[in-house]
């Protein structure tokens, strides 16, 4: 194959056929890492190339010929917030709207990767815990695949996301809770019935599907990066994915630039990463009792914490924790200003950016970039 997985903590390497979970040495994520660089010549034929996350098919787990599991994923815009930037005195803020994904998150991003190289490996029914999109994309893309998907959530989740759930053919299980024990009655369903368990980063390919969220940003910003991204963290994947690939594209000299430093924000009610990273911590510990109205942020013990905070530290980035007041007045304020239909989480990294300033981690004379990871509808 083109690629091979390489434990994100030892240094265990392995086959990628099959259906790979984590490193049975260490219990630590698999990552991908790509055979051989692509060519930089390629980027001249990514305008010839059809308008999903799948352009990029140098840099993701693509056999040759084979046809990904899709639904036009990918390509989301990247929006000019003017009246935000007047506001804050900035000069370049940027909104990255994954609303616009099928599903209506970004959540279709890594559940198509993830789909596509399970049914490559014979899977042929799926189970996945949910704190809310990732069980909707999961339904949608699982229904695609013509395969059984069966999904954990807990019973506060909105409504409206579990209708949607229910609307692709899925089999939905409801638990009092939070994910983490969903978490656990999912991969108990994976062991009794065979169901593949496609839990945030016990699978190695949803992180490929989310690090297309760098590489569209870059060829949307002509292949320059901004200063800073702030990212919603709760199972942290997007951001591991951003990590990673802007590694990638330096080591395959698409672009010359370094980094940007990358933010993380949380919920004051559910903060392990933002408390590991302000402790100089270099893993994270269970939060007890998380509540907030971000469903994507209640993530009391995420697999990938430990990555997340390397990502921020060798970026030189940095985290904070909002309110949910905060949150959702900055979600009102997305809405109300620039037209964008923003999820809770959307809404978090708003309120993120002005502590960061205040903080002078973030200056006003740089681009920054605002990720909001789902579609407000969802949510109501």
């Amino acid at each position: 194959m083109a690629w091979t997985l390489h434990c994100s903590e030892c240094r265990t390497t392995a086959d990628p056929s099959g259906l790979p979970t984590v490193c049975p040495a260490c219990g630590a994520p698999w990552l991908v890492r790509l055979a051989q660089r692509p060519d930089p010549g390629a980027k001249q034929e990514l305008a010839k190339r059809p308008w999903t996350m799948w352009r990029y098919q140098e840099w993701l787990p693509l056999l040759p010929g084979e046809e990904p599991v899709s639904l036009g994923e990918g390509v989301t815009p990247l929006l000019r917030a003017s009246h935000l930037e007047r506001r804050l005195g900035m000069r370049e803020l940027w909104v990255k709207d994954e609303g616009k994904n099928p599903t209506g998150s970004f959540k279709a991003r890594g559940l198509a990767a993830a789909v596509t190289r399970a049914r490559a490996g014979g899977a042929t029914r799926f189970t996945i815990p949910t704190a809310g999109n990732a069980g909707v994309a999961l339904a949608a893309y699982g229904a695609r695949a013509g395969a059984g998907v069966r999904v954990y959530a807990p019973r506060t989740t909105p409504s409206t996301i579990l209708q949607q759930i229910r609307a692709f053919g899925a089999e939905l299980t409801l638990l009092d809770g939070h994910i983490g024990d969903c978490g656990k009655a999912s991969r108990a369903y994976a062991n009794e019935s065979g169901a593949f368990d496609v839990s945030t980063l016990r699978e190695p390919y949803r992180i490929e599907g989310k690090k297309t969220l760098g590489l569209e940003l870059a060829e949307q910003l002509d292949w320059r990066l901004p200063d800073a991204i702030v990212y919603p963290a709760g199972g942290g994947t997007g951001a591991i994915g951003m990590w990673k690939v802007f590694g990638e594209l330096r080591w395959a000299h698409w672009l010359d630039s370094p980094p940007p430093r990358l933010y993380c924000v949380q919920s004051s009610g559910c903060a392990p990463v933002v408390k590991a990273f302000e402790a100089g911590a270099d893993r994270t510990e269970p939060w007890p009792e998380p509540v907030t109205v971000a469903a994507g942020l209640r993530v009391p013990a995420p697999l990938g914490g430990r990555l997340m905070l390397r990502a921020m530290r060798e970026t030189k980035g940095g985290a904070v924790a909002v309110s949910d007041e905060e949150l959702c007045a900055a979600q009102g304020e997305l809405a109300v200003r620039e037209a964008i239909d923003a999820a809770p989480e959307g809404g978090a990294t708003l309120a993120a950016l002005e502590h960061f300033i205040e903080r002078g981690e973030i200056r006003r004379e740089e681009s920054v970039v605002l990720f909001n990871t789902g579609a407000g509808w969802l949510y109501r």
